[in-house]
């Protein structure tokens, strides 16, 4: 009786649901607790449901479950209840992914961590790209992998006991004690994970760590069909597309972009793609430096994704390394290469170095003649043999419309790979697809990558190649037309408050077609002590940014969103994209990114009144 309310009322949710649960990225922060991620929306949701409330409006004040679509949103929140509480389950035992892999890699990891045993089960067939030699290989991952034809032919193990079955409806479990981790998998819709029983809890938070650093959440269009499936208790109905005749169209697009003519990949988001640059580049090198220590150097105070899962790679691997690279401030992005791969070259090491250009917040590029310089040079091993020469992984979502590795140009003689958020410029902020591009020398490289692409299942969606298909013809003019309301903007701001320090572009840089349109605000301060200072600082930040999105609420968003449609951006790094960063890199400043199309006039006009009551 419980069970068919419930799919009643999410019948009635579906139907009166807001649009933005389907087609926003970045959803309102403020009505969003980072801290009550999930909970806070599925708490309120439970007492609409509990007053059988499903009306437009009270669905529309529901607080922001995520505060990005990669890490959930409401569709997959309410996938997960639902099935949790047909399976009498706590909604947090259940976890939805896009891929039909990584639930599986994401308990091998923090099994292989805490030296754990694993058996795979699996009913029917495997994915055909599910490479157990690579995962043990190259991943690291033990397991054993057993084929059954159902569940009560799983003998006890001695570890963790998977249990993976393909399904048509998705969302259909049947749970027995004997098995910690069920996973059902559809080949458009992804997985569903169900963490069984108290014991294995443990994982949950590590498995939601997974999906947020190296994949996605089930998508909120397949959700949607998930959830359709299940109320209507009938197989999944996947509408046709045009997915084949999409994917020529975005990579003809990446390519006349980029100015590269190497097959590009699309993932589905920037972190998809730069987990498998980064399992391809390890593969890559395991198979022809046997032995030799892998260094992925890395900006500590980049991206706090990047950073992130750069780490956690490393922890798994004995053979790969972290080295910090200093980029922004007083520290000069080529002399800190030079030092990094100096030191490296004598260890006989194999180098791999991810950057921003420009860096994110401080917007800096350095001077890239002497970069390209940098990177060329040969060096030497401390036994006098030629080192290895470096790979250069350079994320340039801030100008995704810059040459940098077509024929004649910077970085074209050297070997580098180019990434880009798709949740940025690409799309327009309606979806979450990232690709990556390769000069001419990364040929043998950027098969590697897509091997790992595909192992992972993190290849781009049908509908984010679709989106792709219709928002990248136009991505160069409205990075242009955004950047000359920044420009307009940073002036005015200069002129407003001298005493702020601005990071932005100099007109220069603008001219060689380095033309972003975000720039971090550094703004004035007081107090007699270095902590007065600091503190009076951050609460300034705030300030600025309370009244923005008070005074604009239209247009004016805290949050770290970038290269949208509509509209003006506001967050601090230090709370936002360096989220994991060690504390003594983080900057407390205020990052702003302005889009093609905003009211410019009414942002001067309150930024003045801000200047007028410091």
């Amino acid at each position: 009786m419980q069970d068919q309310k419930m799919i009643n009322y999410i019948k009635d949710v579906l139907e009166n649901m807001p649009t933005g649960w389907l087609n926003l990225t970045t959803h309102r922060l403020d009505i969003y607790d980072e801290k009550l991620a999930k909970t806070q929306f599925l708490d309120q949701f439970k007492t609409l449901f509990q007053n059988n409330n499903s009306n437009a409006a009270a669905l529309n004040e529901l607080p922001t479950a995520y505060d990005y679509i990669r890490l959930g949103h409401p569709l997959s929140c309410i996938l997960e209840w639902a099935i949790g509480s047909l399976n009498k389950v706590k909604s947090d035992n259940v976890i939805t992914f896009s891929s039909q892999t990584i639930p599986v890699l994401a308990i091998l990891r923090k099994n292989l961590l805490e030296h754990k045993n694993t058996q795979i089960n699996y009913k029917g067939e495997l994915p055909a790209f599910f490479d157990a030699d690579i995962l043990r290989n190259v991943y690291g991952y033990n397991f054993e992998l057993q084929k059954v034809e159902n569940v009560e032919a799983i003998s006890e193990f001695d570890g963790s006991t998977i249990f993976m079955e393909a399904q048509e409806t998705v969302c259909n479990f049947k749970l027995t004690k004997n098995i910690d981790f069920f996973i059902n998998t559809h080949a458009q819709l992804g997985s569903i994970l169900i963490v069984n029983g108290a014991e294995n809890e443990t994982y949950i938070s590590d498995i939601q760590h997974v999906r947020r650093r190296e994949t996605i959440a089930m998508s909120p269009i397949n959700s949607l069909v998930a959830l359709k499936s299940l109320i209507t208790h009938s197989s999944v109905k996947v509408e046709n597309s045009n997915l084949e005749s999409n994917k020529t169209a975005v990579l003809k697009s990446i390519k006349e972009i980029t100015g590269t003519t190497i097959k590009p990949l699309v993932g589905s988001c920037g972190l998809s793609i730069q987990y498998a640059i980064m399992m391809g580049l390890i593969d890559d090198a395991l198979e022809k430096h046997q032995g030799k220590a892998i260094k992925i150097i890395v900006p500590p105070n980049c991206y706090g994704g990047t950073n992130d899962q750069a780490r956690r790679v490393a922890a798994c691997l004995d053979t790969v390394e972290i080295v910090d690279l200093p980029v922004d401030g007083d520290n000069d992005m080529v002399q800190s290469i030079d030092t990094v791969l100096a030191k490296i070259a004598k260890e006989d090491g194999v180098p791999y170095i991810i950057a921003e250009i420009p860096t994110n917040p401080r917007v800096e590029v350095p001077d890239l003649l002497k970069l390209k310089e940098v990177l060329s040079k040969k060096r030497t091993t401390a036994n006098g043999a030629i080192a290895i020469d470096p790979v250069f992984i350079l994320d340039q979502t801030f100008c995704p419309n810059v040459h940098f590795l077509g024929e004649n140009a910077i970085l074209s003689s050297i070997r580098t790979i180019s990434y880009a958020s798709g949740s940025k410029f690409p799309s327009g902020g309606k979806c979450t697809a990232g690709y990556c591009v390769g000069n001419i020398k990364t040929a043998t490289l950027m098969e590697k990558i897509n091997l790992h692409l595909k192992l992972c299942d993190n290849e781009a969606t049908t509908l984010q190649m679709e989106i792709l298909a219709e928002q990248l013809p136009s991505m160069n003019q409205r990075i242009a037309d955004a950047y000359v309301n920044t420009r307009d903007f940073v002036n005015f701001i200069t002129a407003a408050l001298p005493s702020a320090k601005i990071n932005f572009v100099s007109e220069e840089l603008a001219e060689e077609g380095f033309t972003p349109s975000v720039f971090s605000l550094d703004l004035p301060t007081k107090g007699t002590t270095d902590t007065e200072r600091e503190s009076y600082k951050r609460a300034l930040n705030l300030k600025l940014i309370n009244l923005m999105i008070t005074e604009i609420p239209n247009e004016s968003k805290f949050c770290v969103s970038y290269g949208q449609l509509n509209g003006c951006y506001w967050t601090i790094p230090a709370t936002s994209t360096q989220g994991t960063t060690k504390e003594g890199d983080k900057d407390y400043i205020v990052r702003a990114s302005l889009s093609p199309n905003l009211d410019i006039e009414l942002h001067k006009k309150v930024f003045l009144d801000f200047v007028k009551n410091i």
